[in-house]
Parts: structure tokens; C-alpha cells; sequence
């Protein structure tokens, strides 16, 4: 108990500390208060300035900035970091410090044109394949290695889970699709479970499960894996044989997106015929379409 009472009132002077230095950084212009000459001595918003616009009681704020153990709702957090001007990323660790389940991160409106600066991370990535998608497994982007090795290609669905189950190109090539497909449906789950409500998930599933069998039947085993790496044998027409690992890679500032990197490993001398299929002479060879 005197290890988890410690932690505890940690996170409330954290709380205290943070709320202080957040309600500081708030002019009364910025708060739309009007402002007397000599009215202020300090710079950033009064604790009961913070009260009456976020529309609790002022020994209640107080207290909270304070570090008081006292019981807080998600709406009232949520008042208080609209008065203080809360990022989405401060907005979630007032909720952690209140002892309060953070909310699901969302993208800030300046974080969203990210796209040139991600498409930079997986053409740097070149040779090996790499692509960017959505939750809900919606390609984004994919560098020229997913589209020679992957088959990752105009006139398919774009939607990774779709594909993996539906695209023929992709599946003749896969030597480890079975075991690869059982931790895909694992992890889709997985993702689903943590947003139930959410229609986009909803819909994809409804599409996966109308075109394969294969994956209704899975997908009833419930098994559930958060996303991580994941061994891929595949069987490339022009070269055979390469293994790679597939690693998922979240974006904090851009929640709603993943970069996926493939590695090469030591097997079949993979590193090697991805470099000669990036080639100038590998390119000729492999232009699309290619019989898988």
C-alpha cells in the first residue's frame, strides 16, 4: 500500500504542477476576459477565472489544482482543458494525471499534413517495402519495393486486410499465408474491440466477411493479438524465395495512421535480391503486371 500510495500522490502533484503552469500560459485576452490596467500582477489566468469559464465551482478547481484527492468526470476535464487551451496530447495526460482513462487520441488539426513527411520515411526505406495505412487497414501510401514484392498495385481494393484475403497476386506468392492470415484476423480483432462503436471498422468487416470464407471462419475463433512484427515468407516469379519481417509502426501524432516496415532477414539472402529488384535491371524485369 505505501508503494501505491506514493505513486498516488505523485500523480497529484504532477497534477498540480501541470494544471499551474497550463493556466499560466492563458492571457485573459485569450480566455476573451477584459482586462483592467492595474488589475494584474501576474501573467495567465486566476484560479477562479479558470472556475467560471469552465463552469465548475471555484473551491472545486481549487482543490483539483491543489492535488486533492477528490472524484473528477471526463466533462468537467474536459472543461477545463478547452479554458486552458489543452493540446489533444496535454488533454490526455490531464486525464492519466486526474487518474482517468485518457480518451482515444485524435489527430490535431496541424499534425494532418504529415503525408510528404511520411512518404519520405518509406521511400527512404527503399529497397525494402513499406506502406502507410489507416485503422482501418486503408493502404494510405506504398513505396516501390510493396508494389514489386507485395503486389501492392492500382485495381485492388487498397484496403490491406481485404487484399490479404481476396487478391490472388499476393496469395500465390505467399508461402506462410495460413499462419500469417490467423495473426492478421487476430490483430484486426483486436483493434475493433477497442473502438466497438466505431463504424469504419464495422464496415471493413462487413466487406472481409462477404468475400472469404476464409476469414468469417477465423475470425469466429475470437483469438486477439495487438500488432507487432510478423515473419513473411514470400515466393517472388523473379527472384524465389524471401523472408522478411513485417513490423507496425504507430504515429503518435497521427493516431489514426501506421507506418508498416518489411526488413530483410538473414534468410535466402533476401537483403541482396530486394536490392537487385529495385535495380534498374530488376525493375525491366518486374514491371507490372507479373504472373505471380
Amino acid at each position: 500500500m505505501a508503494a501505491a500510495d506514493e505513486l498516488k500522490n505523485h500523480r497529484l502533484r504532477e497534477l498540480r504542477e501541470f494544471l499551474m503552469s497550463r493556466r499560466a500560459r492563458v492571457s485573459p485576452e485569450e480566455a476573451g476576459l477584459p482586462v483592467g490596467g492595474a488589475r494584474r500582477r501576474t501573467p495567465g489566468l486566476r484560479r477562479e477565472e479558470v472556475a467560471v469559464l469552465a463552469g465548475v465551482g471555484a473551491s472545486w478547481y481549487q482543490w483539483l489544482e491543489q492535488g486533492r484527492d477528490i472524484s473528477v468526470s471526463p466533462q468537467v476535464l474536459d472543461s477545463v482543458a478547452r479554458v486552458l487551451r489543452l493540446s489533444n496530447a496535454e488533454r490526455r495526460h490531464l486525464y492519466a494525471l486526474a487518474g482517468l482513462n485518457p480518451p482515444a487520441p485524435e489527430v490535431a488539426p496541424e499534425k494532418r499534413d504529415m503525408c510528404d513527411g511520411l512518404r519520405r520515411v518509406i521511400d527512404t526505406w527503399m529497397p525494402y517495402p513499406a506502406h502507410i495505412m489507416d485503422q482501418y487497414y486503408n493502404c494510405v501510401m506504398y513505396n516501390d519495393a510493396a508494389a514489386l514484392v507485395l503486389g501492392m498495385r492500382p485495381g485492388i481494393t487498397q484496403n490491406c486486410l481485404v487484399d490479404f484475403f481476396t487478391d490472388p497476386l499476393y496469395r500465390s506468392r505467399s508461402r506462410s499465408w495460413e499462419e500469417n492470415a490467423r495473426t492478421v484476423v487476430a490483430q484486426f480483432r483486436a483493434a475493433c474491440a477497442a473502438r466497438p462503436d466505431d463504424e469504419g471498422y464495422q464496415s471493413v468487416l462487413a466487406e472481409v466477411s462477404a468475400v472469404s470464407s476464409e476469414f468469417a471462419a477465423m475470425w469466429e475463433q475470437r483469438d486477439i493479438e495487438d500488432q507487432g512484427q510478423i515473419r513473411k515468407e514470400l515466393d517472388h516469379p523473379l527472384v524465389g524465395l524471401l523472408v522478411v519481417e513485417s513490423t507496425v509502426m504507430k504515429v503518435p501524432a497521427r493516431p489514426d495512421l501506421s507506418i508498416v516496415l518489411h526488413t530483410p532477414l538473414e534468410e535466402a539472402n533476401t537483403a541482396a535480391k530486394l536490392e537487385w529488384l529495385a535495380s534498374p535491371e530488376g525493375r525491366r524485369g518486374a514491371m507490372y503486371p507479373v504472373a505471380g
